[in-house]
Order: structure tokens, then C-alpha cells, then sequence
């Protein structure tokens, strides 16, 4: 008898037609305005600062950004980053539908610094696209899996910031908690 428990798979990063690795997907929209899916998507990079910075926008329709994601490797419970992944990150919008891909990922090794800080071991990185060879193969592999991990979890925000809207009205104003002296 087997008995077998049911984990989820993730999924890998694909090759496009250059021979790079991305993650690519097409959404379709029907009820949203292209403008106002143009207007979600550039506050979501503008709110995303940290992790997204814009390169260009082009007249309502396409809009792209380079970021950073880090890389943990986890070992008996602790975390420590491995190292980052840069990558492009372009959308295209279109009325009813859009697109968005991260391409261009590469991969900056961390080391512990003689202060114990974890910083980039080079300032030079390597695509996530080359040939490991065999020493780091596995780690390379690893690499790339989390990876396209991160890059489900970005795709996912961004799905989610273009469905919902941007609310146009400015918190409310809280009032002021002011502290009495005289009274104790």
C-alpha cells in the first residue's frame, strides 16, 4: 500500500525565445478600463519602492522596472540570505487584457563581511541562465527555485493591486490624542 502526501509543486521558470529565463503571464480583464489598469500598475511599482524601481513608462500602455529579491537559505529553522536576484519587470496593457514578465535574472552571492553583515561577495553577478558546472549544481538548482517562488509571489501582488482600485480619498484625519497635565 502507498501512502503519499500531496505537496505543491512549483513552477519553473520558463526559457524565452532569447534563451533567458522568465516568468510570463497574460491576464484577462473585461470589465476594467485600460487607463485605470495603467494608473494600478504604476502605483503599485511606486509602492513596491523597495523592491521595484521604475525605469520608463510609455504612453498608457507599457511600463517597466528593474528590482531585487533576496535569497534565503534555510538550515534548522534559522534563515540566512544566500545571496539577490536582479531582474527586469515589464507589463503591457491593453483594453481587456494584460501582460507582465520578469526576465533577466541574476544571481549576487552574499558572504559575512569581518562585521558579520551579510554583503555581495561580488559586484559582478551571474545569470541565473548559465551553466553552474558541477560543484554548485545543486545549489544553483535550489537558486532557481526560489526564484520562480519569489516571482509567483510578486506576480501575485501585482494581480492583485490591478484588480482592485485606488481609492481617491485621503485617509481620514485622526484626531489628535492630546494629554491633559492638569488633571492626574
Amino acid at each position: 500500500m502507498l501512502s503519499g502526501a500531496c505537496v505543491a509543486q512549483d513552477k519553473p521558470l520558463s526559457l524565452d525565445e532569447r534563451g533567458k529565463l522568465i516568468y510570463y503571464e497574460v491576464v484577462e480583464v473585461k470589465t476594467t478600463p485600460k487607463d485605470s489598469l495603467f494608473s494600478r500598475a504604476a502605483a503599485f511599482v511606486n509602492r513596491e519602492n523597495k523592491k521595484l524601481k521604475l525605469i520608463s513608462a510609455s504612453a498608457d500602455t507599457a511600463l517597466e522596472a528593474s528590482g531585487k529579491m533576496m535569497i534565503s537559505k534555510n538550515a534548522l529553522g534559522m534563515s540566512r540570505p544566500s545571496g539577490e536576484v536582479s531582474y527586469n519587470f515589464y507589463a503591457q496593457i491593453k483594453q481587456g487584457k494584460y501582460r507582465f514578465w520578469l526576465t533577466d535574472f541574476v544571481f549576487v552571492p552574499y558572504m559575512r563581511d569581518r562585521y558579520g553583515n551579510f554583503v555581495p561577495s561580488t559586484p559582478k553577478g551571474n545569470s541565473l541562465d548559465s551553466d553552474p558546472g558541477k560543484l554548485s549544481a545543486g545549489d544553483w538548482a535550489s537558486y532557481k527555485k526560489m526564484t520562480a517562488r519569489e516571482s509567483k509571489v510578486l506576480a501575485d501582488q501585482f494581480k492583485e493591486a490591478l484588480a482592485t482600485s485606488i481609492s481617491k480619498d485621503s485617509p481620514a484625519a485622526k484626531p489628535k490624542n492630546t494629554i491633559s497635565t492638569k488633571e492626574w
